[in-house]
């Protein structure tokens, strides 16, 4: 299983502290069935920035200490971007990293809501012969509330990434049913761990995939891991056409 978020670079943001945080997190992924992971830092958000070329670096020295260690992970470059106006102008000057130097791109967006801009900075990202990724579209206030938002992002060529988490219900019951909503109107493309360390913020993935595996069959599991590896390769992954998510039933009144 190839696991396409994780903070799992030491000691540069919120994830993993110091090298043995890394070699810790990276066994527990090992344990779960990952054999590749995308270190994606945060970058550009309010308290870190974490620039194409110390990234690169930092992977290389991580993949020579696991090799140390003895542990079978293969650690491959990525960056977490929060969204801001200048990533194309930053991506011109060598910034910005996409996921192992593919076409494919994480973009963050705020907690709360989802800046006016966003559309047009998709639609740019794509015009530059990029695929823009959102992450964790289930965590975003404003698209729980109006899912039409997300639903016109994805239907204008955006992916979509759900924190593994997030459906196993590590973030509460109602994000957990909204992750479960962008499933099945075709409005997300991979599942990650999006892990920060091997306690609060654990990979999930083995048990996130059972719990996929158990309410829609192999097919979705498959799906999942092997937009991935599709990812990696820099290939086009497998998506269909996305649907409005319809109304929920309040008291059994739509």
């Amino acid at each position: 299983m190839i696991d396409i978020h994780s903070h799992i670079l030491p000691g540069i943001d919120d994830g993993a502290k110091h090298i043995g945080d890394s070699i810790d997190m990276a066994k527990a992924a090992v344990n779960e069935g990952i054999h590749t992971i995308i270190a994606t830092p945060h970058h550009k958000n309010s308290k870190y920035n974490n620039y194409k070329t110390d990234i690169l670096s930092k992977v290389n020295d991580l993949n020579v200490e696991l090799e140390k260690a003895s542990v079978p992970l293969k650690v491959l470059p990525g960056q977490e971007i929060r969204i801001y106006g200048e990533v194309v102008d930053d991506l011109e000057q060598d910034e910005i990293l996409t996921l192992n130097g593919t076409q494919y791109l994480f973009i963050e967006l705020p907690s709360g809501h989802v800046p006016r801009y966003t559309e047009k900075l998709l639609f740019d990202l794509q015009l530059k012969g990029l695929v823009p990724i959102i992450v964790h579209p289930e965590r975003n206030q404003e698209i729980i509330e109006r899912p039409d938002v997300l639903y016109n992002l994805v239907k204008k060529g955006a992916l979509t990434q759900v924190t593994a988490s997030s459906l196993s219900g590590y973030f509460g019951k109602k994000i957990k049913n909204f992750s479960y909503q962008l499933i099945e109107a075709n409005l997300t493309h991979f599942i990650a761990s999006d892990a920060h360390n091997v306690n609060s913020r654990g990979f999930k993935m083995a048990e996130t995939m059972n719990m996929i595996e158990s309410k829609y069959g192999t097919d979705y599991v498959y799906l999942f891991q092997e937009n991935a590896e599709l990812l990696v390769e820099n290939s086009n992954v497998y998506k269909e056409a996305p649907e409005p998510i319809k109304k929920k039933k309040f008291l059994g009144i739509f």
